[in-house]
């Protein structure tokens, strides 16, 4: 498998955990959304999207990190990302597509550049959305949870909402969000972030990444 992404890429890291997590080998291809690499006509002839992160597996290339996921979980399902249990398959998709759909598509990168240019926003005013729309569905988000009565992960072991959860976090540090009111997430980020698979994973640990050191680093 290769995996085209960038570092910072909230969905090239979503790919990186499942794949680290399931144990499958690829060759990471940086794409520097900087440079608008993605857009290149080479690029886009094998995704019209014009988008990370690009998965070639299988002799196809995939696009759409949560239809790759998706498809990783048919295609090599131990071990698995969903549970067993149909309730419990509901609640990771429940909570990873609100992630997916509520809070990354209003605030990834197209959206961000286009708050500034054209429509004038200075940076403060595009931090200032950015932390609105991740309160917006991280406050519910964290009421669901204290329903649940989480531990250290959703279920025993992390699964799909871990792996579309932990990249918004890291975003959301960045944009300095206050954790305060998000006891449990911030729990299970903790119990994330010590294991092997999403150091790995963690844009730190990317070639791409100015803070790559060509060794992997402890998160």
């Amino acid at each position: 498998m290769k995996l085209y992404g960038y570092f910072r890429s909230s969905t090239s890291y979503r790919l990186r955990i499942a794949l680290e997590l399931k144990g499958l080998p690829f060759d990471y291809v940086p794409v520097n959304l900087v440079k608008s690499e993605q857009k290149d006509a080479t690029y886009t002839a094998r995704n019209p999207f014009g988008s990370v992160p690009l998965l070639e597996a299988d002799g196809r290339d995939r696009a759409q990190s949560m239809a790759q996921l998706e498809w990783l979980e048919e295609a090599h399902p131990q071990p698995p990302l969903l549970p067993g249990d149909l309730e419990q398959r509901f609640t990771a998709r429940e909570l990873a597509y609100a992630i997916a759909t509520e809070t990354h598509a209003v605030n990834n990168l197209p959206v961000l550049k286009y708050l500034k240019d054209p429509l004038g926003a200075s940076q403060d005013q595009v931090d200032e959305w950015y932390r609105h729309w991740l309160a917006r569905t991280f406050t519910p988000m964290e009421e669901r949870l204290a329903q649940l009565g989480t531990g250290e992960f959703l279920f025993d072991t992390p699964s799909l909402f871990e792996v579309v959860l932990i990249p918004q976090l890291y975003n959301a540090h960045r944009f300095g969000l206050d954790f305060t009111p998000y006891p449990h997430i911030s729990r299970i980020e903790a119990a994330c972030l010590a294991l092997p698979a999403f150091q790995r994973a963690h844009p730190d640990n990317q070639i791409d990444s100015p803070e790559y050191s060509g060794q992997e680093q402890t998160i």
